[in-house]
């Protein structure tokens, strides 16, 4: 016992000594740290009561006038709902689920994550004009195309699992053609809850393959409110079909959305932030059938109204099918692909005050207890200093030879 306490002394001697440090270190800096978060606080009051002066005026006239290239309607009048998703839509989204993209279109890989039921694998790009492009695949193991077209279209169980859909309604539907009307509104940590006027439709193709293409619109029932961000432009499509030769089926899809977030911090949130949320996803999946949770939308959607795909337009076949990236040759392309480039860092002259804001806002979330808000911001701050530290490292390396 003697021999543990005299080998312990000398330790014991350098931790006295080192919280003495610490304690001095941390009285000489609490200055400093206070006047760095005063400082923070008052630039982000800054910025957010000169953006709300300078669009106040704006925000009054722009509440009773839809948005520049968003389709407008009236309860009254079918002719103007039956222009707002048409075949045009249709033929651009199987075109570009095709791969059929823009030449000038450079596409990052983000994520690539699988288990035994589930494969998720997505991608993205920053077209020259519009948000952040979205490209991702689904793969859901013994699952039928119906089953998952059904899950997705059931509005009223997807606020049981979905925690972020706080309130959706039908605005209204056009049963000649199948566009339906809708508005959704969603919650986020520390933000100002968004709102989704949009309007949708769905066809039926070869092989028991499904599209869906949602697009924003205005409509008189949902006029905007000073409570909601309304979502100004919102393009998303997907395809449900079966994966030849297996049970499973999958769900490709292209988004596009401008919910007036920070590019950069959007996509990290992303890439952080959507493998749990398809995983939880999954789960209510494999608990969903249309028996035990009846559709309580109302009794005519646009899925009762179904419509068909043109036959100019509908080709798809087992080839192509095939042609498709499945579970494994996704994965061996996704790590193959020397053609895309990975998420790079893309340095600004605002990145200092944008790291302060963010190192704000994740002190802000630490407090409020949410954990995704937070590890989003500090993966953001370390991601950031990890790099910068990586280049310094080669800088002085190279003037050292």
């Amino acid at each position: 016992m003697a021999k543990i306490w005299g080998c312990a002394a000398p330790l014991l001697g350098i931790e006295w000594k080192m919280a003495a440090f610490s304690k001095q270190f941390f009285e000489q800096n609490l200055k400093a740290t206070l006047l760095a978060l005063l400082f923070i606080l008052a630039f982000h009051l800054f910025r957010k009561f000169r953006s709300r002066f300078s669009r106040r005026s704006s925000t009054v006239s722009a509440s009773n006038s839809p948005l520049p290239g968003s389709a407008s309607c009236s309860p009254d009048s079918q002719s103007a709902i039956q222009d707002i998703v048409s075949e045009a839509d249709l033929k651009f989204l199987i075109e570009n689920l095709d791969g059929n993209f823009n030449e000038t279109d450079r596409w990052e890989a983000v994520i690539n994550k699988r288990n035994n039921l589930l494969f998720y694998n997505a991608k993205c790009c920053k077209p020259k004009e519009g948000p952040l492009k979205y490209l991702s695949v689904t793969v859901f193991e013994n699952c039928s195309p119906k089953t998952l077209r059904d899950f997705y279209m059931d509005n009223e169980y997807r606020k049981q699992w979905d925690k972020t859909i706080v309130e959706h309604e039908q605005l209204q539907l056009d049963k000649t053609n199948g566009i339906e009307i809708g508005r959704t509104i969603k919650k986020f940590p520390l933000l100002t809850p968004r709102e989704y006027v949009l309007a949708w439709k769905l066809w039926e193709g070869k092989d028991k393959t499904f599209y869906c293409f949602i697009k924003e619109c205005e409509h008189p029932l949902a006029p905007r409110q000073r409570k909601y961000v309304r979502v100004g432009y919102f393009r998303s499509g997907w395809r449900i079909r079966k994966v030849p030769g297996t049970d499973a089926c999958e769900i490709k899809m292209l988004h596009q959305e401008d919910a007036g977030l920070n590019v950069e911090m959007a996509k990290l949130a992303f890439a952080k932030g959507i493998w749990s949320y398809v995983c939880k996803m999954d789960n209510a999946l494999r608990k969903y059938s249309p028996v035990s949770h009846p559709q309580m939308t109302p009794v005519a959607s646009a899925l009762t109204l179904l419509q068909k795909v043109p036959p100019a337009l509908d080709m798809t076949d087992i080839t192509s099918c095939r042609a498709t990236p499945g579970p494994t040759t996704a994965h061996r392309q996704f790590r193959g692909a020397s053609k895309e480039r990975t998420l790079s860092r893309r340095p600004t002259k605002i990145l200092l005050a944008n790291g302060l804001l963010i190192l704000g806002g994740a002190i802000c979330l630490s407090r409020g207890h949410s954990a995704l808000g937070a590890k989003v911001a500090m993966a953001y701050i370390l991601t950031k200093l990890r790099k910068r530290g990586a280049s310094s490292r080669q800088n002085s390396e190279s003037q050292g030879t």
